[in-house]
């Protein structure tokens, strides 16, 4: 059962737009405590998806910053280093990206880095505030037995660190995945990208299906899923909703569902299309409903964060996003410096979320202030969503 309003419209913490069980004014209550239960589910209908994506923003905006604050510290967002340990020479079409050897790019095949210099590079990403080391490859799959190895041992170094290790390495096989949980490897990447509809505009050398099955191989393993999509590559938003979808009924939540907004490189096919840009209010949209249908998913506000000033990036933590990347370069594109996102913490007042740490336990207390016309008591309740 899914309930969004606490009894009547006085006791709302979520409020639902023209729900039936209100009958009275919101102005009549003042402050009290609340307790909040928010159970995770994996049984949302699309209509239902779509109903919590069409609010107005500002309320659905209101609503998950309610559910982020009863499952994280608001304050806290964790700061993650993404470094390409190999660039370019990819053999995947995918329409948006760089490093595709069939689009004519900025960006060239670079050997693959080596051992010590990505070590060097997450010691780095630590000291600037890092808590997770992220290192994607331009791979369609894991091939090269000497390649993977390194991999490895990457992972092992990085992880004796202290930081939570992520790998973005393209499709992975079983034994694969296995290897790098028993390495020490913590969450990886593999992104569905948009809806199972629009996919096929935007990819044809690599299956849904594909996808899904790296997906099922990674959570076998034991391994947290990190699993989004991309806004702004020629999507409806009803292939917004159905993303939003397809991720909310996974048989678990991802334990991180990152947000991108297309960064436009010229040479790949998107570039040469009139695609409107990712607005703010876009991304904050598609942030809130992703934090209102899985709670207690890490939200990653990703690729595109140079597009926003800093009040538009507030308003996107204010929406549930509760991590960054962080480094001059995301992959081949450019991205906020440390100092600059340093200062963007400091005028917004966050701090760095640390590493291995989870969200809340329920159940939560959330308090509200109203005014109050009458001498009753508030009495807790509780609601599941």
């Amino acid at each position: 059962m899914r309930v969004l309003c606490i009894a009547v419209v006085e006791r709302c913490i979520v409020r639902t737009p023209n729900c039936t069980t209100c009958t009275s004014s919101i102005s009549t209550w003042m402050q009290a405590t609340w307790t909040l239960t928010i159970v995770s589910s994996q049984d949302w209908s699309r209509e239902e998806v779509k109903r919590i994506y069409e609010q107005p923003l500002l309320e659905l905006v209101y609503q998950a910053a309610t559910v982020h604050r009863i499952h994280f510290d608001p304050r806290e967002v964790q700061q993650c280093t993404l470094l390409s340990i190999k660039t370019g020479g990819c053999t995947e079409d995918c329409k948006y990206c760089s490093q595709s050897v069939k689009h004519k790019t900025f960006v060239k095949p670079e050997p693959r880095k080596k051992v010590d210099e990505v070590l060097e590079m997450a010691a780095r990403a630590k000291k600037a505030g890092s808590t997770r080391f992220c290192m994607g490859s331009a791979w369609r799959e894991v091939g090269k037995k000497n390649a993977f190895n390194d991999v490895l041992t990457m992972v092992r170094e990085v992880n004796s660190m202290g930081m939570e290790v992520c790998c973005t390495l393209g499709m992975l096989t079983e034994e694969q995945a296995v290897q790098l949980k028993e390495a020490g490897l913590a969450a990886y990447n593999h992104n569905l990208d948009t809806s199972r509809e629009h996919y096929p505009n935007v990819i044809s050398t690599r299956t849904y299906d594909d996808r899904l099955n790296t997906i099922a191989n990674v959570r076998k393993a034991g391994i947290s899923v990190c699993c989004g999509g991309i806004l702004g590559i020629g999507e409806k938003e009803h292939d917004r909703v159905a993303l939003l979808h397809t991720l909310a009924t996974m048989e678990e939540h991802p334990e991180s569902v990152p947000v991108n907004a297309l960064v436009s490189v010229v040479g790949t096919p998107l570039a040469s299309e009139d695609l409107p840009p990712v607005t703010a209010f876009d991304m904050a949209r598609t942030i809130a409903t992703a934090r209102i249908l899985m709670p207690k998913t890490m939200v990653r506000l990703s690729a595109g964060r140079m597009s926003f000033s800093d009040a538009e990036q507030g308003l996107l933590f204010m929406a549930g996003a509760n991590s960054i990347f962080n480094g001059d370069t995301l992959l081949t594109t450019a991205n906020p410096a440390f100092e600059k996102d340093n200062a963007l913490f400091t005028d917004l007042g966050l701090v760095g979320k640390p590493s291995h740490v989870a969200s809340k336990k329920t159940p939560y207390v959330v308090k509200v202030t109203h005014s109050r016309s009458d001498d009753a008591a508030a009495e807790p309740q509780v609601a599941s969503m």
